[in-house]
């Protein structure tokens, strides 16, 4: 089996409503995000696919990330956030954005995003068949991370 990795960078911050000490307020993060994908073959270009796949497929809507706030939409202070900085604020349904519902929540739109590479007739960069998201992590700090991962 072969793999990669494709890491990008966001500003982010984030709001643990459930938490009992210091997270319950607004705090941000440098956040790298690792894809992971695999392939049993190589494609034509001996690659398991172009690192770029992942920036075009997902870079768009990560960036809707970047210098955002991710809070919990039962959050009492949420529809306050959500009316003064708009788009800005990302709300999750009925849970706290922590890193590891983020990850989740990146790993399905990621693995929906490249089946729908996959099928583009304008790409420029081929997607093989055979390949698969494995794996998200994202770091919250330089020693804490989450990931989502699928299992067979």
């Amino acid at each position: 089996m072969y793999r990669i990795c494709k890491s990008l960078e966001i500003e982010n911050g984030h709001m643990l409503s459930k938490h009992p000490d210091k997270c319950r307020f607004p705090h941000g993060h440098t956040r790298k995000v690792e894809f992971v994908l695999e392939a049993e073959e190589l494609d034509g270009n001996e690659m398991v696919c172009d690192f770029k796949i992942v920036k075009e497929a997902v870079g768009d809507w990560l960036d809707r990330f970047d210098h955002a706030m991710c809070m919990n939409s039962a959050d009492p202070a949420y529809p306050d956030f959500k009316e003064r900085y708009g788009e800005r604020v990302i709300g999750f349904e009925n849970q706290d954005p922590t890193t590891e519902v983020m990850a989740k929540a990146i790993f399905d739109h990621t693995a929906q995003a490249l089946a729908a590479y996959a099928v583009r007739g304008d790409a420029r960069y081929r997607l093989s068949a055979g390949v698969r998201l494995v794996r998200v992590r994202v770091w919250e700090t330089s020693s804490s991370w989450a990931e989502y991962e699928i299992s067979l």
